[in-house]
């Protein structure tokens, strides 16, 4: 589709808060954190993209810092970004802040031209040799 190929990449680099984490205390659990607020802009169109973005993960040495993690999210806000885009970037810093043992992220978008998205990215740490 015209257009599309100099969009791609849209958002990837794109400068975002800091994410902070904190020593964690336990072993094997998983912790769930919603963001029922999530908003970007559609690099293509211009036009705000809404949706909820759901992680999980187990953490290892390194908690992610709620309040942190609100400012990196409503961040996206000005950034043009696609929806898949999106939520692999999210997973790639959240997993490069935490080093978690597995996470999941996953993005539900609102319908736009009736079609709603559903996108999930995982990641799961390799074991050492």
């Amino acid at each position: 589709m015209p257009g599309y190929a100099s969009k791609a990449k849209s958002g990837l680099d794109a400068e975002l808060p800091k994410l902070e984490t904190w020593e964690n205390q336990f072993p094997g659990y998983t912790i769930t954190v919603v963001d029922p607020e999530y908003n970007a802009i559609c690099p293509k169109t211009g036009l705000p993209d809404f949706g909820s973005v759901t992680i999980q993960y187990e953490p290892d040495k390194r908690c992610l810092e709620l309040k942190s993690f609100k400012m990196y999210m409503t961040a996206y806000r000005d950034v043009g970004i696609f929806y898949e885009n999106a939520v692999n970037r999210i997973l790639r810093d959240l997993t490069a802040a935490c080093d978690p043992v597995w996470m999941n992220v996953t993005g539900e978008f609102r319908a736009r031209g009736g079609i709603a998205t559903k996108v999930e990215a995982r990641y799961k740490r390799r074991a050492l040799p």
